[in-house]
């Protein structure tokens, strides 16, 4: 007979190691969850998740351990962040947390071809505009019809009230580089929909952020 296959464990790094590796970010303990319960509502039941722009890795180790008949596939184009989220990874030993992928959203080429949905956290308004084109192309092209592209962040709405501490959050990210800032919702609409995505749902989330769910037009 033959031997049954194991999944592979991540290597657990050393307690010095993993330390000198892993990047902290306070606010992603503190809306991990929230985004949890919401991101629950739209992704599907099984399949693979691709998160883009994953930072420290925190969002990563929550999620996978969230929603564990999903494999997640963290990405990032920053080589502190890669090695951030790989220490994450080894010290959670979740078995449906995959290695990091060298990602850069405004790429045209994407080391990967198809997944089930894209979640994109905090982002959109920390890069040039580009580079959200190129994670509505490349949802357009990992994406089937129906599938979620999620994203989370600070954004200016029409005819919503713009809390002070996201004005001074803006004028803050445009003072470090000119191409960066708050986007606004109805720019981000009109980008999803030059490719074939459409807004399913708006969910208000703490300390002024939102979660936006397009969905892949047929």
């Amino acid at each position: 007979m033959a031997a049954r296959s194991r999944r592979a464990r991540p290597r657990r790094r050393g307690t010095a190691e993993a330390i000198a590796l892993k990047r902290h970010a306070p606010a992603a303990d503190r809306n991990c969850l929230p985004i949890a319960r919401e991101l629950a509502r739209d992704l599907p039941g099984r399949g693979t998740i691709l998160e883009v722009a994953s930072g420290t890795g925190q969002h990563a180790v929550t999620f996978a351990r969230a929603f564990k008949r999903l494999i997640w596939q963290p990405s990032d184009c920053s080589g502190d962040a890669l090695a951030s989220i790989a220490a994450w990874r080894a010290d959670s030993e979740c078995t449906n947390l995959l290695s990091p992928l060298a990602l850069d959203a405004a790429s045209p080429e994407w080391p990967v071809e198809k997944v089930d949905a894209m979640v994109c956290i905090n982002m959109v308004h920390i890069s040039a505009p580009e580079t959200t084109e190129g994670l509505f192309a490349g949802a357009g092209r990992l994406l089937a019809a129906g599938d979620p592209l999620i994203l989370y962040g600070p954004f200016f709405e029409e005819g919503v009230d713009t809390a002070s501490s996201n004005i001074a959050f803006d004028e803050s990210l445009r003072a470090r580089d000119a191409s960066w800032g708050l986007r606004r919702v109805e720019w981000v609409d009109s980008l999803a929909r030059r490719f074939s995505f459409i807004r399913a749902r708006r969910a208000q989330l703490p300390a002024n952020n939102i979660l936006l769910v397009y969905r892949k037009e047929a």
